[in-house]
C-alpha cells in the first residue's frame, strides 16, 4: 500500500492546523486506499489563539508536535523523523499554522522562510518528483521550496496572490472545488478554506486533490 506523510502546523484554524481539513485529508486518503502517518515539527507554536473570542492568548506557549497529536488521536511523529524514501506522497493541510509554524509567511510575506524540517522534507520529495499537495493557506510556501515558476493557488486573494508572484510563484484563480496541478513539478493545490463556506465545500477540492494524487501513484 502507498504510504503519504501527512504535515500538520498544530490544532486549530487560527494558530495550527485547520481541523476539518486535517480530518477531510485523512478521510480521502483512506476513501482512496492510501496509508498515511502523521508528523508534526517539534517547535514552539508562534502564539496562542483563543478560538472562542479570536485573540491571542497572553502568557500561553504550546508545542506544534503536542497539539497536533490531538488531530492525528496520537499517532503522530516528530517530522525530523520523516525520511523521503519512506514515503510515496505528502500532504500539508491548511489552517494559520501552517503559515505561522511551517512558515513565518503570516508575519513576513513575500520575505518568509520555511521551518527547516520542513524545508529539508519537502525539498527531498521535490527532488525525486513524488507528488506533493498543499492545501488552504499552505501554497504560499510553495516557491520557497519549488522555486521560481511553480505554480499553485490559494483561491483568488489578490494581495496573497501578490506575496506568492514577489517570491517567484506563479498563482492561479481557482474555485473551491477545483485543484491546480503543476504536471513538472508534481505538485497539487487547492483552495479549501481560503473560500470555501462550509465543510462540504472545503470536502470538495480536498477530496479532489487526494483523488489526483492517488491516480499518479497509480501511473
Amino acid at each position: 500500500m502507498k504510504k503519504i506523510a501527512v504535515i500538520l502546523s498544530g490544532c486549530g484554524v487560527y494558530d495550527g492546523a485547520e481541523i476539518h481539513e486535517s480530518v477531510l485529508t485523512l478521510l480521502a486518503l483512506e476513501q482512496n486506499g492510501l496509508d498515511y502517518q502523521c508528523f508534526a515539527p517539534n517547535v514552539e507554536q508562534m502564539h496562542v489563539i483563543n478560538h472562542l473570542t479570536g485573540d491571542v492568548a497572553e502568557g500561553e506557549s504550546r508545542n506544534v508536535l503536542v497539539e497536533a497529536a490531538r488531530i492525528a488521536r496520537g499517532n503522530i511523529k516528530d517530522l525530523a523523523q520523516a525520511k523521503e524514501s519512506d514515503f510515496d506522497a505528502a500532504v500539508l493541510p491548511g489552517g494559520f499554522g501552517a503559515a505561522k509554524n511551517l512558515c513565518d509567511f503570516a508575519v513576513k510575506g513575500s520575505d518568509c522562510t520555511v521551518n527547516p524540517d520542513v524545508e529539508r522534507f519537502i525539498k527531498a520529495m521535490a527532488a525525486v518528483k513524488k507528488p506533493v499537495g498543499f492545501i488552504c493557506i499552505a501554497p504560499a510556501m510553495i516557491p520557497r521550496l519549488y522555486g521560481e515558476g511553480s505554480k499553485l493557488t490559494i483561491g483568488n486573494d489578490k494581495d496573497t496572490a501578490a506575496a506568492i508572484e514577489a517570491m517567484g510563484g506563479v498563482h492561479m484563480a481557482c474555485p473551491v472545488e477545483d485543484i491546480v496541478y503543476d504536471e513538472e513539478r508534481n505538485l497539487l493545490s487547492t483552495p479549501a478554506y481560503m473560500l470555501a463556506g462550509s465543510v462540504s465545500e472545503a470536502a470538495s477540492g480536498i477530496s479532489k486533490l487526494v483523488a489526483k494524487l492517488a491516480s499518479l501513484l497509480k501511473a
